[in-house]
């Protein structure tokens, strides 16, 4: 009779055991569940500010490269220009470094897209209206929406084999240099018009 009670004790005790290891497993699971959307949350914030850092570069050279600037006189401009620069340098000091995980694939297709783009940076010399052109092309093929005009079907074959975060990051380069292209075009545009203007001499 002893040794049946003894057999029961251990059975009971073994049974509140148990269930204390799965209570204990189910709190660590949760706090390694909330700790993963703290992570999430620190990347997120990692790519806000790494596109804070890039748009803030942006738009002090915009400003550098306005058209007011060749509007005012050189001691101004050079007054400007290292106010500029003072706050290129300060930015430049903020560092943010996000690493990507990508499978060997994923590296190949982002190899790719990196190379196609840099192939039209490099020509944009040469021919600014068939490089922005061919900037639109490929940022369309990076439109999760219908894309306003065409499409480079072999770039956009390349792009769904990078990874998510490359993805964002390869829309936003091709995005801003859309932008800096549209703006020297810009320029060009008005420096062209103002020598077309005709000249008044005043004849003494």
């Amino acid at each position: 009779m002893a040794q049946v009670k003894v057999k029961a004790n251990d059975a009971e005790n073994k049974f509140f055991r148990s269930t204390s290891m799965a209570d204990r497993s189910g709190l660590l699971l949760q706090t390694l569940d909330d700790l993963e959307l703290r992570v999430e949350a620190l990347r997120e914030a990692a790519v806000s500010m790494e596109q804070e850092k890039e748009t803030l570069l942006e738009l002090i050279q915009n400003v550098q490269n306005s058209l007011d600037m060749k509007h005012i006189s050189d001691g101004e401009r050079e007054e400007l220009n290292l106010t500029a620069n003072r706050l290129i340098g300060r930015t430049l000091t903020v560092a943010v470094s996000l690493e990507t995980i990508r499978s060997l694939q994923q590296e190949e297709s982002l190899s790719k897209a990196t190379a196609l783009i840099d192939e039209v940076v490099n020509k944009v010399l040469e021919d600014l209206g068939s490089a922005k052109n061919r900037l639109m092309v490929l940022y369309n093929a990076c439109s999760s929406e219908a894309p306003q005009g065409p499409v480079d079907q072999k770039f956009q074959s390349i792009i769904v084999g990078c990874a998510l975060e490359d993805q964002k990051k390869i829309k936003n380069r091709l995005e801003k240099l859309i932008r800096n292209v549209s703006s020297a075009d810009r320029s060009i545009s008005f420096l062209d018009q103002q020598k077309a203007k005709p000249c008044n001499y005043s004849h003494v």
